[in-house]
């Protein structure tokens, strides 16, 4: 099957290659899946470029790619939930990516019967960031009506999903975007937008309950200030924490590593009374039953920015990367 594959890490566009590759095994719970669309996230680039490795060991030759959308052709024999034919979509297991290809073999727990009113491409672009959305504001947060949420970024992939699943919740949510982008991120149900390139977040907003940060550690560090006492800032993009070590397993080798990343940015949450959690969003088939409910019922829908043929696929890394991409970038495999 046709592919692209990393054969080595690096940033040049050179390490993800087209190429081709056995079709994946079937184990006896697992659902083979024609990929359609394959969604593109940045934390593709930061996969191909070693940037995980201390957490997410992959050893090269391996196909990249982290969610998808396409049709049952096979199922293992164990598998109750699918039958070929069956249109869904997924977040891989974070030990079984590689949705850059025409094929993939998925654990029936981490699929979902896609949105029936989405296109592939438009289903291709939720599993991922409307995961890290889930497990960011319901599992961790707990967000509630009357509550309020602050979302960094919120025109780019997690953002735009993550507005509108706090605002269905009843929060009151800010997000931060440049000027081109206020009338979407209105749309979507910010109620207070904040021009990154003119105003400084940290002076206007104050007794938030929570923070989703998606940005750099000195983003991290000024969300605390914006939290109240008993708040909740939570993070996609690092330091990870001991709690993490643990949750993936990882050798008790590792958790000290984990502590000393996490070490200020934890001692500086604890001095304001907040709590700190690093996010690495977790496969569930279960949770995107939920989120499937919520776009079939209207109540949140796909933003995409662009849609590139399978072959352009390194091309499309490179315009996630360049930062200015509205919702999900796609690529379309069949």
């Amino acid at each position: 099957m046709k592919a692209f594959i990393v054969d080595r890490y690096g940033s040049s566009g050179d390490n993800l290659r087209a190429g081709d590759m056995p079709e994946p095994e079937v184990r006896e719970r697992d659902v083979l899946v024609q990929i359609h669309a394959a969604g593109v996230n940045a934390l593709d680039s930061k996969i191909r470029d070693g940037e995980f490795k201390l957490i997410l060991p992959y050893r090269p030759p391996f196909i990249l790619g982290n969610d998808a959308a396409g049709v049952v052709v096979r199922v293992g024999t164990r598998v109750r939930k699918f039958k070929p034919g069956d249109e869904v979509y997924a977040r891989p297991d974070k030990d079984r990516i590689g949705t850059f290809a025409e094929f993939i073999s998925i654990n029936e727990d981490d699929l979902a019967p896609k949105p029936k009113q989405l296109t592939m491409e438009e289903a291709a672009a939720i599993p991922l960031v409307g995961l890290t959305a889930w497990q960011a504001l319901i599992d961790i947060a707990n967000l509630q009506r009357g509550q309020k949420a602050f979302i960094h970024a919120g025109s780019g992939g997690v953002g735009t999903f993550a507005i509108q699943l706090a605002k269905h919740v009843g929060a009151t949510v800010a997000t931060t975007t440049s000027a081109a982008n206020i009338d979407l991120v209105k749309r979507l149900g910010a109620d207070v937008v904040i021009d990154y390139r003119t105003d400084d977040f940290e002076n206007v907003l104050h007794d938030y309950d929570v923070v989703l940060n998606s940005l750099d550690n000195k983003t991290l560090e000024k969300s605390l200030r914006v939290l109240k006492p008993g708040g909740k800032l939570i993070s996609i993009s690092g330091p990870p924490d001991p709690a993490f070590a643990r949750e993936i397993g990882k050798p008790w080798i590792l958790r000290p590593v984990m502590r000393v990343l996490s070490h200020r940015t934890r001692k500086a949450a604890k001095r304001r009374q907040i709590s700190y959690s690093f996010l690495f969003m977790r496969a569930s088939g279960d949770q995107l039953r939920e989120i499937t409910s919520l776009i079939d019922s209207g109540i949140i829908q796909p933003v995409i920015d662009r849609v590139f043929p399978f072959e352009s696929t390194n091309a499309a890394m490179a315009y996630v990367e360049n930062g200015r991409a509205k919702g999900k970038v796609v690529v379309k495999v069949k």
